[in-house]
């Protein structure tokens, strides 16, 4: 198990277009957009030279599974991913030292102090 860096980070946010202006004066680029209808929600990408990003969140349903931790914790850091080598393995590994994983990608918040923990391939 080897964690190389950040990939990238996830923001969830009540407003989008709000988050994308309050970031666009902040980094001076626009991101790219997307919608995810797995997760019914707005997306906007702010990708960086190294290969990292930002990624802005933003549930356009109440069924959205990000609806609930906006409505409990409002705005704010949802997900930090890794990289790692080897994300299943990495997940694996964890599981087996006794740490709680989630869909073999994921480490609970539970586990990580109220903080989405996403495994994700390094490149």
């Amino acid at each position: 198990m080897s964690f190389k860096g950040i990939d990238h980070v996830v923001v969830r946010v009540g407003d989008i277009e709000a988050a994308i202006a309050n970031y666009n004066k902040i980094l001076g680029i626009e991101p790219d957009r997307a919608h995810s209808d797995a997760l019914m929600a707005d997306q906007a990408f702010y990708r960086f030279d190294n290969g990292t990003f930002l990624e802005l969140i933003s549930p356009t349903q109440d069924a959205s599974p990000l609806t609930g931790s906006l409505n409990k914790l409002g705005d704010g850091v949802h997900t930090v991913a890794f990289a790692v080598e080897d994300p299943k393995a990495t997940a694996e590994s964890l599981s087996a030292s006794g740490v709680r994983t989630i869909g073999g990608a994921f480490v609970h918040p539970a586990e990580a102090n109220g903080l989405l923990v996403q495994l994700s391939p390094a490149s």
